[in-house]
């Protein structure tokens, strides 16, 4: 598609870009348009006319052909990739009955399409199994910070943000719980490990790289990306580093990075890219009204809970025995800021994050549950996928429990569901579409265990049974 195309197509939904320092033209100002559709901005035309003047020529030396048929050399100019291009801020309406005269501009989030906290719970129960009381905490939070967003308070009370953190054992749904919410209340979502996060002029992604892929997810509209919402998933690897001699480039100092994002200042985010360079445009965005939410494993914190808890032992018939909290499945409820710094986030990242709470393990009830309740239960995409070979695929209840089973086993929560899944459906889904005259699938926990194979029925036939391929 040529590029008056794209521009046609676009109806000058986005901001101009200069062809030579690549500011937007929300900074730059004004552009010039010149052949190609390429616009340079009046600094950098300026500089160019004081350069030909002078006598110097270095567009020349650098290829860059800015006037063609001119003399000067140049290569092909090559159109800025709509992933670099900011789209311009939305006009402010007319207010009805008031012609010629400018109304108030429409807010970007509507908080009267915002569900309150009990029925954003019923939408995260549809696809969320368990964890109540980490989705009644999301839900108040979320709706309170998005009041805060769109609702003037008046007075001269200032409602500071709610930042979260989650902590949880890896499968339990922190993703997933952050996935679903964004989707209820359709703003955008970013989701990034802060395991890619270094400090700024090292080898990896700076801290303002997750106000880049929002800003992606948002198409590029950064008042829309100002009222996101950013996970940042595996928090608790940039932990401080204890008993480290080398810099730590990747635990502390991302840390003290993400303050100013967390508490709400105006960032200088490159559009496009992760990093910063010369030749990618520059754009600024607010974080105050940005929700964030951090999450993470956090691994060996149960121990340091417990041994915070059992200094509180004395001898005597009241005293509390030392193993009483080695079995104890809600030990991360007591979580509090003091076990966090022991793990190694410092106490500036940590009030920054006033809503910490804990999601539980997963059980093997609790598994169940998820292959079959939620909206998109990975067993009833299984059942979609044959009914469009017009097959029934049914599952005992016995089979169900020996997946939980080998889930658990797995240690890896509800991921380990659709490996397992995936590995015994292989000969089912392969020898189906061999025989059209395949009505009905069982699959067994014999099957499950290896001990024999799934029956079937055929159409208007007895169940057989069908022997999975060694």
């Amino acid at each position: 598609m040529a590029t008056d195309d794209i521009i046609k197509d676009d109806n000058n939904e986005y901001e101009d870009i200069c062809y030579m320092c690549r500011r937007p033209e929300s900074v730059a100002g004004k552009m010039l348009k010149m052949t190609g559709n390429m616009c340079v901005c009046r600094d950098c035309m300026q500089k160019t006319f004081d350069m030909m003047s002078t006598g110097d020529n270095p567009l020349g030396d650098m290829g860059f052909g800015l006037f063609p048929g001119m003399g000067f050399p140049g290569m092909q100019i090559q159109d800025i990739p709509k992933s670099q291009r900011l789209r311009k801020k939305a006009k402010p309406e007319t207010a009805p009955g008031a012609e010629g005269e400018a109304g108030e501009e429409a807010p970007v989030f509507d908080f009267r399409k915002l569900p309150p906290p009990h029925k954003i719970r019923e939408k995260l129960d549809e696809y969320v199994i368990g964890q109540d009381r980490a989705k009644k905490i999301i839900s108040v939070a979320v709706y309170n910070h998005y009041k805060r967003v769109t609702k003037d308070v008046a007075g001269d009370i200032e409602i500071e943000k709610s930042n979260m953190l989650m902590i949880g054992p890896t499968g339990c749904g922190k993703t997933y719980l952050v996935q679903t919410l964004a989707r209820i209340l359709n703003v955008p979502l970013a989701i990034t490990d802060a395991t890619s996060l270094t400090e700024a002029g090292y080898i990896g992604d700076d801290v303002e790289s997750v106000l880049s892929k929002l800003l992606k997810a948002a198409d590029n509209d950064v008042e829309r990306a100002e009222s996101g919402i950013i996970f940042i998933d595996e928090i608790d690897k940039i932990a401080k580093k204890k008993n480290t001699t080398s810099r730590d480039v990747s635990g502390e100092s991302v840390q003290q990075g993400l303050l100013k994002l967390l508490e709400g200042a105006d960032v200088e985010v490159p559009v496009g890219a992760s990093s910063k360079n010369a030749m990618v445009p520059m754009t600024t965005v607010n974080t105050k009204n940005i929700l964030f939410i951090c999450g993470g494993a956090f691994p060996d914190l149960e121990d340091i809970i417990k041994q915070r808890l059992s200094k509180q032992s004395f001898i005597g018939f009241n005293a509390d025995l030392k193993d009483k909290y080695d079995n104890d499945p809600d030990i991360l409820d007591k979580v509090t800021n003091e076990d966090l710094r022991e793990f190694g986030l410092i106490p500036e990242f940590i009030g920054r994050l006033p809503i910490v709470y804990s999601l539980k393990g997963l059980d093997e009830a609790m598994l169940v549950k998820i292959m079959r309740e939620p909206k998109n239960a990975i067993l009833k995409q299984y059942q979609k996928l044959l009914a469009l070979d017009e097959v029934d695929l049914e599952f005992d209840e016995e089979a169900l429990t020996a997946i939980a089973k080998k889930a658990l086993e797995k240690k890896t929560g509800a991921r380990g569901l659709r490996s397992i899944i995936e590995d015994f459906m292989l000969d089912i889904m392969y020898e189906i579409p061999k025989d059209d005259a395949i009505g009905r699938v069982y699959i067994t926990a014999d099957y499950i265990e290896g001990k024999g194979g799934p029956r079937i029925e055929m159409r208007g036939q007895a169940r057989i049974p069908m022997q999975a391929e060694s």
